[in-house]
């Protein structure tokens, strides 16, 4: 995607020997590329947050590996390695499929071979994340169009999105998002409803920030809003990503997710969901009991940062001192409040036999 006219991903090799990425921390207010030169900075970047997004978090780890793989090749690296990525965050199930991947690619191999090899692979999955939004902003634009034209094809479309799943969640185009651009860039006038998405603002910070470098119009709102221009027959449909599907339509996304999906149901507006197919967890089917939920530091919920009138960014508490505060950073959608599953392959219904006809392959052997 375009950064002020030139043509970013949000992960790339340098010429250095080490590893690119934009720092999401930064944005909106500042531009910042790091350079990650070992697998330490690789999972600091997961942990912290400078890299988000489940795909973005997949990708990263593969070149975790491929810094690791440079400095200690042994199986003793590759098993350190994988465990000190692997503990970085527990709800996208990306960061285990990458590993997983990456393993599966490195162990048969030579110590003296794992170096190029992890490059090569850790390469190719980036290269493997385009095409796969790519395919998704496909299948969903479809969705974008339709609206549009049950509409008469004389108005805007209206569409309510939740925390991050732009270009910046992936490697290019994103999930939830991809659709959008693909229609926008097709010549169907678009708008977006972008919630702010407490408590890290992913929303207001980075989807609205990435929308208007696009040139999509957008409008942040409240996370409490939604329902509120549901009921008023402001949102077309929703669109949102998610962090991990299980094999039964269920969703995690960002905490505020299964708000929306509720606020939908009553008000008769499609819910839909983006994921790339690596996001599927096919060995989990209840999402609720099942899916782990991060559970991220109190400060995230405590305090808020932004830029003050002077230019400077600044830190500040909004709770009383000795309020305690939670911060669960996801929550589960039941797979029956949503409408369907916009993947790579196709849509599909919320569930099983739908996930199942696009991916026969994973249908147990009879």
């Amino acid at each position: 995607m375009l950064v002020d006219g030139v043509p970013y991903r949000t992960i790339w090799r340098d010429g250095d020997g080490g590893v690119a990425v934009i720092d999401q921390t930064r944005l909106p207010h500042e531009f910042v590329v790091l350079r990650l030169r070992d697998v330490g900075a690789a999972a600091h970047a997961i942990r912290a947050m400078l890299v988000r997004g489940a795909p973005l978090i997949g990708a990263t780890a593969g070149w975790g590996l491929a810094l690791a793989m440079h400095d200690d090749p042994s199986d003793g690296g590759l098993d350190a390695a994988a465990s000190l990525l692997g503990a970085t965050r527990p709800t996208a199930v990306n960061l285990h499929w990458a590993i997983a991947d990456m393993r599966a690619c490195l162990a048969p191999l030579p110590p003296s071979r794992r170096a190029a090899a992890a490059a090569a692979r850790a390469a190719a999955i980036c290269d493997e994340d385009v095409a796969i939004c790519a395919a998704i902003g496909e299948h969903g634009a479809g969705l974008i169009a339709r609206a549009h034209a049950d509409a008469g094809g004389g108005r805007t479309v209206n569409v309510l999105t939740h925390c991050n799943a732009g270009w910046l969640a992936t490697v290019d185009w994103g999930t939830a998002l991809a659709p959008i651009y693909r229609a926008h860039d097709s010549g169907i006038p678009v708008h977006v409803w972008v919630d702010e998405t407490r408590p890290r603002n992913q929303g207001a910070a980075l989807t609205a920030w990435e929308l208007g470098r696009h040139g999509v119009p957008h409008t942040v709102v409240a996370d409490n809003a939604g329902g509120h221009l549901m009921q008023h027959g402001l949102v077309d449909l929703c669109i949102v990503g998610t962090d991990r599907t299980t094999s039964t339509g269920d969703v995690a996304n960002k905490i505020g997710t299964y708000l929306k999906a509720l606020a939908a149901a009553d008000n008769g507006v499609p819910f839909y969901v983006a994921l790339p197919h690596p996001t599927i967890d096919w060995a989990i089917a209840d999402g609720v009991r099942e899916i782990p939920i991060e559970q991220r530091d109190a400060r995230e919920v405590t305090h808020i940062t932004g830029r003050t009138a002077a230019g400077e960014t600044a830190t500040v508490r909004v709770v009383p001192e000795g309020s305690t505060a939670r911060n669960d950073a996801f929550d589960v959608t039941p797979a029956r409040l949503v409408t369907a599953l916009i993947t790579d392959r196709g849509i599909c219904p919320a569930s099983r036999d739908g996930l199942l006809r696009l991916f026969p392959e994973r249908r147990p052997a009879a």
